[in-house]
């Protein structure tokens, strides 16, 4: 049975195996903050259903409220550890079923075992205050493994946490013109594919919102990180299948046991 994923810009993605939908950091805005959305068009309301919700992080560009209030009662929404103490506004989100976990926990949602893992990133809700939740890389595992790695640096332990994955969903990129610590540029995300072995790569978080006022600052940072990736992927995982989609696309993988 294949495995579906579809890409709606920045960290979001649906990826549909065995029947269930999972739907990764929900961000549905044309703008947030500073940040405007440069490339493709807002996701459709059909990209709002899902039966799970992954959040790897408490940052606003990936636990984006107004984007989670959008999904039906009764939805089920894996947040890190402590993210309701820390982020008010998601205990106001009384229809959703919040689950909080930390690296090892496993969650069966249906025929699903969704599985949270490190990452190596600023997982704090502002700038600055306290480290009070982790930032999170997920393993979605049914007909699939499907890794999503949330935002993160590259790290040792990374590929030994995963295990085998038959897919990744690997960062190549941001939202500014430059990438601070504990992120993947398309370099260490190449990196990281040819430790990780996926059988298949879709690059992410790239190409969608960039700062207001910064279109002339270093654009290539915006435009060229997919294509980078693509281009690395080759040298360092070339036994990897990677497919760089346009916003709102999907792929369709099949997966052999």
């Amino acid at each position: 049975m294949p495995v579906e994923i579809t890409w709606w810009g920045h960290a979001t993605c649906t990826v549909e195996d065995s029947n269930t939908r999972v739907l990764t950091d929900p961000l549905f805005a044309r703008r947030l903050a500073h940040l405007r959305r440069r490339r493709g068009a807002l996701p459709p309301p059909g990209a709002w259903h899902a039966d799970v919700v992954l959040v790897s992080h408490l940052h606003a560009d990936h636990l984006h409220l107004p984007s989670l209030a959008r999904l039906a009662p009764g939805t089920r929404l894996l947040v890190p550890r402590g993210a309701p103490r820390a982020v008010p506004g998601l205990r106001r989100l009384a229809g959703l079923r919040v689950t909080e976990v930390v690296p090892g926990d496993r969650v069966e949602v249906g025929p699903l075992v969704v599985r949270a893992v490190s990452a190596r990133h600023d997982g704090r809700r502002l700038p600055v205050g306290p480290q009070r939740s982790p930032a999170l890389g997920y393993v979605v595992e049914g007909e699939a493994r499907t890794y999503f790695a949330g935002d993160t640096g590259l790290f040792e332990s990374m590929a030994e946490e995963v295990g085998p994955a038959d897919v990744a969903l690997l960062p190549v990129g941001g939202w500014g013109p430059y990438l601070g610590e504990g992120h993947l540029d398309a370099g260490r995300a190449a990196r990281a594919l040819g430790r990780l072995a996926p059988r298949s790569a879709v690059p992410v978080h790239y190409g969608t919102y960039w700062p207001i006022g910064m279109d002339a600052v270093r654009p290539h940072e915006f435009h060229a990180p997919g294509e980078e990736f693509v281009r690395l992927a080759a040298v360092h995982a070339p036994e990897v299948a990677v497919h760089r989609l346009g916003h709102g696309e999907s792929v369709r993988l099949e997966v052999a046991r």
